[in-house]
């Protein structure tokens, strides 16, 4: 037998061991890692259709829904003012907006974009923007007032909701923002 070849097996067999070991000991960590990387992406998902349905549920008045977004504890914080809790917030949009229809199907809807969404557990903080587009007399939409959201989002028996939404006006820059935002 040739010394080369048995110490070319040994080293091959070694290097095989050694990979397996370091193989094994990467996919043990690994695996932690890669569990909570995919449950992060989860979390942002599920965060992600949390400022959809927002949008949605606002735009139709479904304020049942809309409030149900929001933590026991919850609040929301913008132009008509504050309040805490998915009824006191339900209350508010009831008294502000109204629960009725809006008078023709998408005579007015909000725009909500960028996204920025940061997770560390069962808590996170999300940026986005939003605009509330309106129907013009020529019949053309338009965007009335444009803003930002600062939120705080919390994991709440296994769900997403809002621990705080403050919604800010940038377009027009408003003292007391407008009512709706």
């Amino acid at each position: 037998m040739n010394v080369g070849r048995i110490l070319g097996c040994g080293f091959l067999g070694g290097g095989l061991l050694l990979t397996g070991v370091m193989l094994a000991s990467a996919q043990e960590h690994g695996d932690k890692s890669l569990a909570a990387r995919v449950q992060r992406l989860e979390d942002q998902e599920e965060i992600r259709m949390l400022l959809v349905d927002y949008g949605r549920s606002l735009d139709a008045r479904d304020f049942v829904k809309y409030a149900s977004l929001f933590a026991k504890d919850g609040e929301w914080a913008g132009g008509f003012g504050t309040a805490k809790g998915p009824a006191a917030i339900k209350a508010m949009m009831d008294k502000e907006i109204g629960s009725t229809p809006a008078p023709r199907p998408n005579s007015t809807y909000h725009l909500l974009t960028n996204f920025a969404i940061d997770v560390h557990g069962d808590t996170g903080t999300v940026w986005s923007r939003w605009a509330f587009v309106v129907t013009t007399k020529e019949n053309t939409p338009s965007i009335l007032y444009g803003g930002h959201y600062d939120d705080i989002v919390v994991r709440e028996d296994g769900h997403w909701k809002f621990k705080k939404r403050v919604a800010g006006n940038d377009i027009p820059h408003l003292e007391n923002p407008a009512p709706g935002r």
